[in-house]
C-alpha cells in the first residue's frame, strides 16, 4: 500500500510537470528591430512604411454629417517581413483610442502623421499578425498638392467624400499609405438614415436600426491606398451589369443628376478600352458623380470620382486607369507616366474611333506648341513636377512610340502589359525594356529623347514613319 501511494504521487507530480507551459529559451525570444517609417519613395519620403506588407484592411466607420465627427475601428491583417520589435502606420489628425496587435494592447505614440505602435511582444519574420485601432474625431484634408485638397471632404450638400492623389487615404483610416503595399479593402460605413453611402468594389449588405443604416462595399482585388474611397451623400444611385456580368453601380449627388446620360454610356467606353488593353480587370464598375468644383477627378478603384466639369473624354481617361495605375501601379510616383500618359493617350485613342480623329493631324498640331511641350521630363520629372507634362507631352510620346513600332507591336504592348504585371506594380524601365522586347527594336534613343529629356527630341524621334507635316 505505501509503495502504491508513493507511485500515484510521482505520477501526479510528473503531470503537473507536463502541464507546466514552456518558457522560450533566450535564442527563441525574439527583440526585432523598428520598421522604417518610410516607403522610400524619394518624392515622399515621409509616406508609408516597412517591416511589413499589408493584405487586407476591414473599415468601419460611423459618421454623423450634422457634427462631421468620424467614430473608426480598422483592423490590419499584414505579414513581417521582419523582426519588428515596432512599426508604424499612416494616420492624420484623428485621435486613437486604443491599439492592439493579435489581440494584445500595444503602446502607441504620435510622431507627425505617423502612428508608432510597440507591440507587447516583438512579430516574427514571416508571421501574420492583426492590428485593430479604434480612433475618432473630425476627418479633416491636407493640401499636397496643386490639385487643390487632398483627402477627406465636405461637400456642398453637407455630406463627405475622400479623393486624393497621391494620398487621401491617412485622413481616415490607419494604412500603409504606399502604392507598393496593395490590399484587400472591405468598408462598413454606419451614417443617419437618409444619407447612403458609395465605395469601391461590390455592395455587400445593408442593415438599418435605431435611425442609422450600415452600408458595406468589398474590394477582395489589391487596391493602392489612395484608391479607395467613401461617400456619403443623398445619392441617387443607378446599377446594372456588363456583358460579362460585371456589376454597375454609379452615384449621383443632388445637383449632378444630368451626367447620367454620359454615365449611361460606361459599356461602351469598357468595351472600347477592353478591345485596347485586355480584359477588364476589375470586379465591379460604375462611377461617383459629384457637385462639387473639385479640381480634378481621380480613378478610384472600380469606380471614379467625377468633378462637376466632368465631360465624356475624362470618363475615358479615368476608365483607362483601371488598368493603368489600378490594377498595376506605380513602383515609384517617378513612374507616374505609366498612369497618366496611357489614359491621356486612351482619350486620343477613343476620339480616333469614336469620332475619326486624325491623330496624327493632332499629333503635329501639338508639335507646334514647341517648348510648352517639351520642356518637361516624362520619366524620373522630379518631386512636385508628376502631375504636368504626362497630360500633354505623354500622349505625343505614345503616338511617336506608336509609329516608330508600328500599329501591330504597340497594340499587342498595350493589350498584355496589363495582363502581365496584373494586381501589381511596375516601374517605367521595365516598360521599356518590353517595349523592345515586343517590338524587336532598339528604343533607347527613341526613349531618352522622349521620356528622359526636357527639350524637343531630335528629328529622327519627332518624325517617325509618316508623320513629318
Amino acid at each position: 500500500m505505501r509503495v502504491g501511494k508513493v507511485a500515484a504521487l510521482l505520477a501526479v507530480v510528473a503531470l503537473c510537470v507536463a502541464c507546466t507551459p514552456a518558457t522560450k529559451s533566450a535564442e527563441e525570444e525574439v527583440h526585432g528591430t523598428a520598421g522604417a517609417r518610410t516607403a522610400g519613395d524619394p518624392y515622399y519620403p515621409t509616406s508609408g512604411n516597412g517591416g511589413y506588407n499589408a493584405s487586407n484592411y476591414v473599415v468601419a466607420i460611423t459618421y454623423d454629417p450634422k457634427t462631421h465627427h468620424l467614430d473608426g475601428d480598422t483592423t490590419i491583417t499584414a505579414k513581417a517581413s521582419q523582426d519588428l520589435s515596432e512599426f508604424s502606420l499612416d494616420l492624420d489628425g484623428l485621435d486613437v483610442r486604443t491599439v492592439t496587435v493579435d489581440g494584445q494592447a500595444a503602446d502607441t505614440t504620435r510622431e507627425g502623421g505617423k502612428l508608432v505602435i510597440t507591440p507587447a511582444d516583438a512579430v516574427a519574420n514571416g508571421s501574420t499578425f492583426t492590428t485593430e485601432v479604434q480612433y475618432d474625431g473630425v476627418p479633416t484634408p491636407f493640401k499636397q498638392t496643386k490639385l487643390g485638397a487632398e483627402g477627406w471632404q465636405i461637400s456642398s450638400s453637407g455630406g463627405a467624400f475622400v479623393a486624393g492623389e497621391p494620398h487621401s487615404a491617412s485622413t481616415w483610416y490607419p494604412v500603409n499609405d504606399t502604392p507598393t503595399d496593395k490590399a484587400a479593402f472591405h468598408l462598413a460605413a454606419k451614417v443617419p438614415d437618409g444619407w447612403s453611402v458609395i465605395s469601391n468594389g461590390v455592395q455587400g449588405r445593408n442593415e438599418s436600426k435605431d435611425g442609422w443604416t450600415t452600408y458595406r462595399w468589398d474590394e477582395p482585388d489589391p487596391i493602392a491606398s489612395y484608391l479607395t474611397t467613401v461617400g456619403i451623400d443623398h445619392w441617387t444611385m443607378t446599377t446594372g451589369k456588363l456583358a460579362d456580368g460585371t456589376p454597375l453601380v454609379s452615384a449621383f449627388a443632388p445637383g449632378a443628376e444630368d451626367k447620367k446620360a454620359l454615365e449611361d454610356r460606361l459599356p461602351e467606353i469598357l468595351d472600347f478600352l477592353s478591345s485596347k488593353f485586355g480584359k477588364y480587370p476589375q470586379d465591379a464598375a460604375g462611377g461617383v458623380f459629384l457637385a462639387d468644383k473639385i479640381n480634378f477627378s481621380l480613378e478610384t478603384q472600380t469606380r471614379p470620382i467625377y468633378a462637376q466639369w466632368t465631360d465624356l473624354s475624362t470618363i475615358v481617361h479615368e476608365n483607362a486607369h483601371q488598368w493603368w495605375g489600378d490594377s498595376v501601379s506605380v513602383r515609384q510616383w517617378k513612374d507616374i507616366c505609366l498612369n497618366e500618359c496611357f489614359a491621356s493617350y486612351a482619350q486620343w485613342l477613343w476620339s480616333e474611333a469614336k469620332e475619326g480623329a486624325n491623330l496624327d493631324d493632332q499629333y503635329r498640331q501639338w508639335v507646334k506648341k514647341g517648348p510648352q511641350v517639351f520642356g518637361a521630363k516624362l520619366y524620373d520629372m522630379g518631386e512636385g513636377n508628376e502631375f504636368k507634362a504626362v497630360y500633354t507631352k505623354g500622349p505625343l510620346a505614345l503616338h511617336a512610340l506608336r509609329r516608330t513600332i508600328g500599329d501591330t507591336a504597340f497594340f499587342q504592348i498595350l493589350k498584355t502589359w496589363p495582363a502581365l504585371h496584373r494586381d501589381g506594380n511596375a516601374a517605367w524601365p521595365q516598360f521599356e525594356a518590353y517595349a523592345e522586347q515586343i517590338s524587336g527594336r532598339d528604343l533607347k534613343g527613341f526613349f531618352d529623347a522622349w521620356f528622359r529629356g526636357a527639350t524637343q527630341p531630335a528629328d529622327q524621334y519627332l518624325w517617325p514613319g509618316n508623320l513629318k507635316p
